[in-house]
């Protein structure tokens, strides 16, 4: 098991300013460092892998979309947007060493329509993914997908959704991500969730039930 910190935590946009963080991070006894990818440049992010080369830290990646890049958008360009979008990022993580990508990519966070997703969406999504799963094949890239609570998303809510949709999907490069401040909104019985997901889990991100510092909130880690 590797351990990491997510710069997400300092910034939105690693820059030289960052890299003495990441000596900090190796210092603190962490694996590695998980870098926020929002845009496309390869100069950037080459450069980042270089740094963290230097201070002897492993990598991950998360990120996001757009309504302007949307999986599950009923126009086609949208979705193509987000076919092309998501591969420039996958093709980040290559440059920069990311061994995994993470995140809610497959809706845009705080798009809400007042009901539940459909089966026109469902089969949008798992398009889209599938597409971008292939080309993170090729770059050596897995995919995490992550469930977010119901007040930031309507796609994908809990577990069994995403379990689900990856058992659907059924591409070696695209599994899903638990995160512990999601599953502690949505999840009815915490361990039974973990349980669930163990086989398509590939990723984990941990924080107490407020977002803090592990071992200070309700969480029952044990």
């Amino acid at each position: 098991m590797q351990i990491g910190m997510n710069l997400l935590l300092w910034t939105t946009q690693v820059s030289p300013d960052h890299y003495p963080l990441l000596d900090k991070i190796k210092e603190w006894g962490f694996d590695g460092a998980e870098v926020p990818i929002f845009n496309v440049d390869s100069d950037q992010y080459r450069q980042l892998g270089n740094q963290l080369d230097a201070a002897g830290l492993r990598r991950t990646a998360v990120t996001v979309v757009t309504p302007e890049t949307n999986p599950i958008s009923e126009s086609s360009s949208v979705r193509s947007k987000a076919v092309d979008h998501l591969k420039g990022v996958v093709e980040m993580c290559h440059v920069s060493g990311a061994e995994v990508l993470c995140g809610p990519f497959h809706s845009p966070v705080g798009t809400l329509v007042g009901r539940g997703p459909t089966r026109d969406e469902w089969k949008w999504g798992m398009d889209v993914l599938r597409q971008v799963a292939d080309t993170a094949q090729q770059a050596g890239v897995q995919l995490a997908l992550e469930y977010l609570n119901r007040f930031e998303c309507y796609f994908l809510n809990c577990a069994e959704d995403t379990v689900r949709f990856i058992k659907e999907a059924n591409h070696p490069s695209l599994g899903m991500m638990y995160d512990s401040f999601h599953a502690n909104i949505e999840e009815k019985n915490v361990s039974q969730a973990i349980r669930s997901c163990a086989e398509q889990t590939v990723h984990v991100h941990i924080s107490e039930n407020d977002r803090s510092t592990p071992g200070e909130g309700n969480v029952s880690w044990s």
